[in-house]
C-alpha cells in the first residue's frame, strides 16, 4: 500500500471517529448526561482528532532533488511538476504545504525584510496582512505551478544588506554565497511561504515542509528550533552518486540528529539513482554499488540500513505521469512511499490511538459515575417507599418532614463544600503562577540579556545551562504541587463521599514531570548555536535576537500545553462536584414529589414504585448503550459502518 493510500485510510478513520463522537454527544444530550466535565472531554477528543496534523519535513543541501521528490510522492496526479524542481537552486525559503478550510486556496509569502524586525515567525503568522498573497486555482495545474514558482525568487543586495539579513558573515567566509560581477549578493526574496490548497492528502491533515539548503537553514533559527522538531518524520535527501558529503553531514549533525522524535522517524533517501544506471555496468553491478552506498550512508549517519532508501524521484514522477509500471518499479519510489506509510503513519496512529483511548476511558468513567449515582438514588427511593407499605397517613407525613429536614441540612452544609473549592482554587492559583508566561519570561530573561550582549558572548553557555536548570526545577516543583493538590482532592472527596454518600473520585492528575523531557530536547536543539563554531554568528545582534525569539516561542508552547492539562484536570474535578450536587438536589425533589403523590392518592405508592423500577431498567439500558457507543469510538474504521450507531 502506498503512502497516499495509507493516508486516505487514516483520513477515513478520523472522519469515522468524528461521526461516532457526534452521535455519542447527541445521545448524551438526549439522556441528560451532558455535564460540563463530559462536554470538556468530548471537546478535547474532537479537537484532538480533527486538528491532528502529520508533518513530513524534507531536508537536503541544494540540488539533491528534494522538490522533485515531493512532486513524485504527493503531486504526480497533476500530471506535471507543481513544486519548482529545475536545475540549480529551487526552494529558496522554507515552504509549508497544508490545508485550512477557513482560508481560500492561496500562496502566502513573508518578505525577507521581516528578519530586520523583532517579531518572531510565530508573530508574523498572526499578521496575515504582512504577507503577500497569491490566489491559487487548484483545478489549473499550470497556474498552480506558475504561482508556486515564486518560492524560488531571489533578490540581489549589497554585502551590508546580506549581513543584516543573516546571509553574509565576514568572520566565516566559507559559508558566504559568491558575489556576482557587480558585487551584489543573491538572497531569497521571501522568508517563509505558506501554501493552502485542498489537495486530498492535505485536507486529511498532512503538512509538508520543504526546506532550503544549509546556508538558509542556519540563518533561520526558528526553522531548526521550532519547525523541524514539530515534524513527525524527516526525509533527508542525499545524492546517490556522492553519498554523505561534508555539507550533508553538517546538516545532519547540527540540525537533524538532535531532533526529539526517535531515529526511526527519520528516513534517508539516496536520490538520483538513475545517474548510476550505467550502460557499461551490468544491472547486478549497479545494484551492488547502490547497496554499498546505502550501507556506508547508514553507518556514517548512525542509522539502520533499512532507513536508507535509494530512489530516482525524477524517473518515479515520469513513470507515474506516463503510467509506466516498469519504470516506476525501477525508480524504487513505491518503496519510499511504503516506508512513509508504515513507519510514519503507523507510529502516528499508535500515539493518537493511545491518547484517544485514554480520553474515551475517562469519558466513560465520568459518564458511568453519573449513571451509577442515579441508579443508587433510585434503589434508595424504592427502599424508602417500600417501607411505607401499610403505613398510615401520619407516618407518611412524618417521612415527608424528615426528607425536607435532610434537604435543609444538605443546603446548609454548602459551606463545607465551598471550603473544598476555595482550598483547591488557592492551591491551583500558585500552580498556574508557576506555569504562567510572565514567570517564564522572567526565568528566560537572564539568558535573553546574555544573548543581547555585543560581541563574543563568553558567558552565554553558562546562562543557558542555568536557565534550563531553573526551568526544569520549576516543572518538577509544579509536578510536586499537582501531587499535593491531588492528595487534598482525594482526602476531601473521601470525606464528602462518607458524609453525603457521594461517589466522587479525584481525576487522574496531570503528569507535569513529562515536560522536563521537552525542555531537554529544546535545550539540546539549541546547543549547536552555542558551540565555538557558531561563536562568530552568535556575535551578530540580529542572529542572537532571532535565536532568543525562537527559544521563547518553543518554550511558550511547552508551558501552554502544561497549563491546558492542569485546566482540564481542574474542570474535571469541579464538574464532578457540580454534577453530584445537582443530582442530590434533584433526588430530594423527586423524593418529596413521590411522597406528595402518595399522600394525595391511595394507589400512588405502588404506582410510584413501578415508575422507579422502570427508571431502573432504563438506566441499565443506558449503561449498556454507553459501553456500546464508547466501544465503537475505539473501533477501527473497517470494523463496522458508523451509520450502524444511529440505531
Amino acid at each position: 500500500m502506498s503512502f497516499n493510500q495509507d493516508f486516505e485510510q487514516h483520513g477515513i478513520w478520523r472522519k469515522q471517529f468524528a461521526l461516532r463522537l457526534k452521535l455519542l454527544s447527541e445521545w448524551l444530550t438526549d439522556h441528560d448526561l451532558m455535564e460540563s466535565g463530559v462536554r470538556e472531554r468530548l471537546d478535547q477528543l474532537h479537537a484532538q482528532v480533527k486538528n491532528d496534523k502529520i508533518m513530513v519535513a524534507f531536508v537536503a543541501e541544494f540540488s539533491r532533488g528534494k522538490s522533485e521528490l515531493i512532486n513524485a510522492v504527493f503531486f504526480a496526479g497533476y500530471g506535471r511538476r507543481i513544486m519548482p524542481a529545475s536545475a540549480g537552486r529551487t526552494t529558496m525559503c522554507p515552504t509549508e504545504l497544508g490545508y485550512d478550510a477557513d482560508i481560500p486556496p492561496c500562496l502566502r509569502l513573508l518578505p525577507i525584510e521581516t528578519r530586520l524586525q523583532p517579531q518572531s515567525l510565530l508573530d508574523w503568522r498572526n499578521a496575515p496582512d504582512k504577507w503577500e498573497r497569491v490566489d491559487l486555482d487548484v483545478t489549473d495545474s499550470r497556474q498552480l505551478a506558475r504561482a508556486i514558482q515564486k518560492v524560488a525568487e531571489v533578490r540581489r543586495v549589497t554585502q551590508a544588506e546580506a549581513a543584516a539579513l543573516g546571509f553574509w558573515h565576514e568572520e566565516i567566509p566559507e559559508d558566504n554565497p559568491l558575489p556576482g560581477p557587480d558585487g551584489l549578493i543573491e538572497v531569497p526574496r521571501w522568508r517563509h511561504a505558506l501554501i493552502n490548497m485542498a489537495h486530498p492528502l492535505l485536507k486529511q491533515g498532512l503538512v509538508i515542509l520543504d526546506t532550503p539548503g544549509l546556508n538558509a537553514i542556519g540563518a533561520e533559527p526558528e526553522l531548526t528550533v521550532s519547525l523541524l522538531p514539530q515534524a513527525h518524520a524527516v526525509v533527508f535527501i542525499l545524492a546517490a552518486d556522492t553519498g554523505v558529503t561534508k555539507s550533508d553531514l553538517t546538516i545532519w549533525r547540527q540540525h537533524l540528529s538532535v531532533l526529539g522524535e526517535g531515529r526511526e522517524s527519520r528516513l534517508v533517501v539516496l536520490n538520483k539513482i538513475d545517474t548510476m544506471w550505467d550502460a557499461l555496468s551490468s544491472p547486478e553491478q549497479v545494484q551492488l554499488q547502490i547497496a554499498s552506498q546505502r550501507t556506508d550512508s547508514a553507518e556514517i549517519l548512525g542509522l539502520e540500513p533499512r532507513q536508507v532508501l535509494a530512489v530516482s524521484a525524477q524517473k518515479g514522477l515520469l513513470a507515474k505521469v506516463s503510467r509506466d509500471k516498469k519504470l516506476l518499479q525501477a525508480s524504487n519510489l513505491m518503496e519510499l512511499e511504503t516506508a512513509l506509510g508504515v513507519d510514519l503513519l503507523g507510529q502516528r496512529r499508535k500515539i493518537l490511538g493511545a491518547a484517544v483511548a485514554s480520553g474515551i476511558q475517562a469519558l466513560r468513567v465520568e459518564t458511568g459515575r453519573m449513571v451509577h449515582t442515579r441508579a443508587r438514588d433510585l434503589v434508595e427511593q424504592i427502599q424508602e417507599l417500600d417501607g411505607l407499605r401499610g403505613k398510615n397517613t401520619g407516618v407518611i407525613k412524618q417521612m415527608r418532614l424528615r426528607i425536607e429536614q435532610e434537604q435543609a441540612d444538605f443546603d446548609a452544609s454548602g459551606a463545607k463544600i465551598q471550603a473544598v473549592r476555595s482550598v483547591h482554587l488557592r492551591l491551583l492559583k500558585d500552580l498556574f503562577a508557576l506555569l504562567s508566561s510572565t514567570h517564564l519570561k522572567t526565568e528566560v530573561g537572564v539568558l535573553g540579556k546574555a544573548l543581547k550582549q555585543p560581541g563574543i558572548k563568553l558567558g552565554v553557555r553558562r546562562a543557558y545551562d542555568q536557565t534550563f536548570d531553573r526551568l526544569r526545577a520549576d516543572l518538577i516543583k509544579a509536578d510536586r504541587m499537582a501531587g499535593d493538590i491531588q492528595s487534598m482532592l482525594e482526602g476531601s472527596f473521601k470525606n464528602l463521599n462518607a458524609e453525603y454518600s457521594f461517589s466522587l473520585q479525584a481525576p487522574t492528575p496531570p503528569r507535569l514531570g513529562q515536560y522536563v523531557k521537552d525542555l531537554d530536547l529544546i535545550e539540546k536543539s539549541h546547543l549547536q548555536y552555542l558551540s565555538l563554531g557558531n561563536a562568530l554568528r552568535l556575535a551578530q545582534p540580529e542572529f542572537a535576537e532571532r535565536l532568543a525569539r525562537a527559544l521563547m516561542s518553543r518554550l511558550r508552547v511547552v508551558y501552554e500545553t502544561a497549563v491546558n492539562e492542569v485546566e482540564l484536570w481542574n474542570k474535571s474535578a469541579a464538574a464532578q462536584l457540580d454534577a453530584q450536587l445537582r443530582e442530590r438536589r434533584r433526588n430530594f425533589s423527586r423524593r418529596i414529589e413521590a411522597v406528595a403523590r402518595i399522600q394525595q392518592a391511595a394507589g400512588g405508592l405502588d404506582e410510584r414504585i413501578r415508575e422507579l423500577q422502570s427508571l431502573q431498567d432504563n438506566l441499565n439500558q443506558l449503561e449498556a448503550k454507553l459501553a456500546e457507543l464508547t466501544d465503537h469510538l475505539l473501533a477501527a474504521p473497517e470494523d463496522e459502518p458508523a451509520e450502524a450507531l444511529a440505531a
